[in-house]
C-alpha cells in the first residue's frame, strides 16, 4: 500500500480562553464510598455521553491490576478509587450511555471486558480512531491530538507511576484528571469536522469494529492463541507443536499471575519450533531464561515429544500465505483501486484498507477456490466470513472491486465469488 495521504487539510480548531477556562474550572472529585458511586451512576444514567479513561499496573502479572478510572461527564471529573469499590453496576451503567468517548482505547476495554465479563460494548467512540479519518494518520497519541486539534498542551510524564499508592501525588491526580478533563471537547471538535466531510458514520462504525475486535481478542480460545505467531511457512507439525507450547504457557501463566513473556517470549517460542529441542542442552541454546529451563525444562521436552508422537491427522491445518506474497502486478492494482475509492470518499488510503485486512480478503478467496477444487458445491458465502472491519461500509466495494482482483491472482474466475449481501 502506498503511503501518499489523499488529504492533510488541517484540523485545529482551538478553544477560546473562556472555552478553557471553563474545562480548567469543572470540579474534580475522588469516588472512595459505595454511596458516592452510586451518586455518580445516577448523574451518568442522564448524560447523553461520558469520557472514560483508566490507570492500571501489569508490569509483572498476567492479570492487569485496576487502580483508577476517570470520568468526566460534563459537569464533573471523577476519580473512582476501584480498588475501594464494588464495581459490578458501574460496569452494567457505562453500557448503557449512548456515547462513550475514549481515546486509544484497546487496553482500557480490555480491561473492561476483562473485569465485567460483559459482551461487547457498541457505544464506543475512539478519538484515535475517528482523528484518523481526518489526518490520515491512527497512532496520534492523547497529547498530540489535544495540541494539533484544540490547542491545548498537557503534562504526560505520569504515565509510568505508580497507580495504586495512595494518596496520589498533586501530578498524578492532575494527569489523571486532565486525560478526560479535554476528551469531550476533542469529541466536539473531530465529530464536527467528520459530519462536514460526510465521514462521521465510517468512524462511528470503525470504532464499534475495534471494541468487537479487543473483545475477541481477549476471549481468543486457548488453543487459537499459536496464531499470533504462527508463520504460513510452518509445517503442520510446527503449528502443531507452537499450538500445545501456546496452551500451556497460557495455563501456567494463568496460574502464576506472570506475564507470558515472562516464561516463553515469542523469539524462544520460534526457536523451540524451527529446531525442536531432544535434551535440555539444545533447549539451553535457545533464548529461553535459565530459571524456565530449571523448572518447567521437562515439561517442554515432554510437549516436544508428545508432538513428534502425535497422529498428523490431528495436527493443525496450515496457514494461508499473506497478502504481501502475491505479485507485484495484484498488489498495484489493489494499491490502484484503494487509492481511487479512497479519493473519492475523502479519506487516507491507510484508513480505507490495511494490509492485515488484504491478508483477510486474500485468505477467504483462497479458501472458496478450495472449496471449489473439493468440489463442494457450496462454497461459503465470503461476505459472512469476514472480520467486523470488512463486514461493515467497506464490504461492498471490496467484495465488488478487490475479490474479483485476487481472484483473478489465483485463477478463479471473478464471477465465482460470493456477493455481498
Amino acid at each position: 500500500m502506498s503511503n501518499n495521504h489523499v488529504q492533510t487539510a488541517p484540523v485545529l480548531s482551538p478553544l477560546t480562553a473562556a472555552q478553557r477556562q471553563q474545562l480548567v474550572d469543572l470540579p474534580s472529585r475522588w469516588v472512595t464510598t459505595q454511596e458516592q458511586l452510586f451518586n455518580l451512576l445516577d448523574e451518568i444514567d442522564t448524560c447523553e455521553r461520558i469520557a472514560l479513561d483508566t490507570e492500571f499496573i501489569k508490569r509483572d502479572t498476567f492479570y492487569p491490576i485496576l487502580a483508577l478510572v476517570q470520568v468526566n461527564t460534563g459537569k464533573g471529573v471523577y476519580l473512582l478509587d476501584v480498588p475501594k469499590l464494588y464495581m459490578d453496576e458501574f460496569w452494567e451503567v457505562i453500557r448503557d450511555v449512548p456515547t462513550l468517548v475514549l481515546h486509544a482505547c484497546g487496553e482500557d476495554l480490555g480491561i473492561y471486558y476483562l473485569l465485567s465479563e460483559l459482551p461487547p460494548l457498541d457505544n464506543v467512540f475512539d478519538t484515535q480512531i475517528a482523528l484518523g479519518f481526518l489526518v490520515g494518520e491512527s497512532a496520534w497519541g492523547y497529547q498530540r491530538a489535544l495540541a494539533e486539534v484544540l490547542g491545548i498542551h498537557v503534562d504526560k510524564g505520569e504515565s509510568q507511576s505508580d497507580w495504586l499508592q495512595r494518596p496520589l501525588t498533586f501530578e498524578q491526580e492532575q494527569y489523571a484528571a486532565d486525560d478526560v478533563r479535554y476528551l469531550l471537547a476533542l469529541h466536539d471538535a473531530i465529530t464536527e469536522q467528520l459530519a462536514a466531510r460526510a465521514l462521521l458514520d465510517y468512524a462511528r462504525e470503525d470504532c464499534q469494529s475495534y471494541a468487537r475486535e479487543v473483545y475477541d481478542n481477549i476471549n481468543t480460545a486457548d488453543d487459537a492463541l499459536y496464531l499470533s505467531v504462527a508463520d504460513f511457512r510452518d509445517s503442520p507439525q510446527q503449528l502443531a507443536l507452537l499450538q500445545a507450547l501456546c496452551e500451556w504457557r497460557e495455563e501456567l501463566a494463568r496460574s502464576l499471575n506472570r506475564p507470558r513473556t515472562f516464561i516463553l517470549r515469542p523469539q524462544t517460542l520460534r526457536e523451540i519450533v524451527d529446531k525442536p529441542p531432544h535434551s535440555i542442552k539444545q533447549l539451553s541454546f535457545t533464548s529461553i531464561k535459565p530459571n524456565v529451563i530449571r523448572q518447567y525444562g521437562q515439561e517442554i521436552l515432554a510437549l516436544v515429544a508428545e508432538v513428534r508422537q502425535a497422529d498428523p491427522a490431528n495436527y493443525p491445518a496450515t496457514l494461508p500465505p499473506p497478502y504481501r506474497n502475491l505479485d507485484n502486478l495484484t498488489q498495484k492494482a489493489i494499491s490502484q483501486a484503494t487509492r481511487e475509492y479512497a479519493a473519492k470518499l475523502g479519506m487516507d488510503e491507510s484508513v480505507l484498507m490495511r494490509k492485515k485486512w488484504l491478508s483477510e480478503l486474500y485468505a477467504q478467496v483462497l479458501a472458496n477456490q478450495a472449496a471449489q477444487a473439493n468440489a463442494q458445491h457450496n462454497p461459503s458465502n465470503l461476505a459472512a466470513n469476514l472480520s467486523p472491519w470488512l463486514r461493515g461500509w467497506r464490504q461492498a466495494w471490496a467484495i465488488a472491486t478487490l475479490v474479483p482482483i485476487l481472484q483473478t491472482a489465483v485463477g478463479q474466475p471473478a464471477d465465482d465469488a460470493s456477493a455481498s449481501d
